[in-house]
């Protein structure tokens, strides 16, 4: 074999090695487009946290919340029980409030170590002065999320969400 083509295929062999390495890096979160729907209801903006939530239950860590005053994060009572007692700052990303019937597109990342371990994706929902909902949808981790949309229960319609 010449030295051309020996230098042809150890180059295509270590391009292909580094593209699995990547893969490999990169496999470890799975990203979601999200877009959750609100109902229509008069009042303040919905705050909206998402958080992973782990197979017994307990709350595992935040995902995103939809309301960037932290004045009012104490008022999601579930969540803060988790999130609040330890004063520290949010570990989800933050964004503005969801007024009745308005939609919002998030995105967020999960391990992908979760997938299809028991873990779900919890949306708990509160407006001042009205009703408060510690689950207005939760959606079972799995590597197949379905696109169809997930019917909430409370101030969320519904949410769809999607594998980037």
């Amino acid at each position: 074999m010449n030295g051309f083509v020996k230098i042809i295929l150890l180059s295509t062999l270590l391009f292909v090695g580094f593209g699995k390495i990547s893969q490999a890096q990169d496999g470890e979160n799975t990203s979601y487009k999200c877009m959750v729907q609100t109902i229509n209801y008069k009042g303040e903006g919905a705050y909206i946290v998402v958080s992973l939530i782990d197979p017994s239950g307990k709350y595992e860590n935040t995902l995103y919340i939809l309301g960037d005053d932290s004045e009012w994060f104490h008022t999601i009572d579930e969540w803060w029980k988790f999130f609040g007692k330890k004063k520290r700052s949010v570990d989800g990303i933050t964004g503005p409030t969801v007024s009745g019937g308005e939609r919002q597109v998030i995105t967020f990342n999960v391990p992908s170590d979760k997938l299809d371990k028991g873990y779900k994706i919890r949306f708990e929902t509160a407006v001042e002065n009205q009703q408060y909902h510690p689950i207005d949808v939760e959606i079972p981790l799995t590597s197949e999320i379905k696109t169809s949309p997930y019917k909430g229960e409370g101030y969320i319609r519904y949410v769809r969400m999607m594998a980037n």
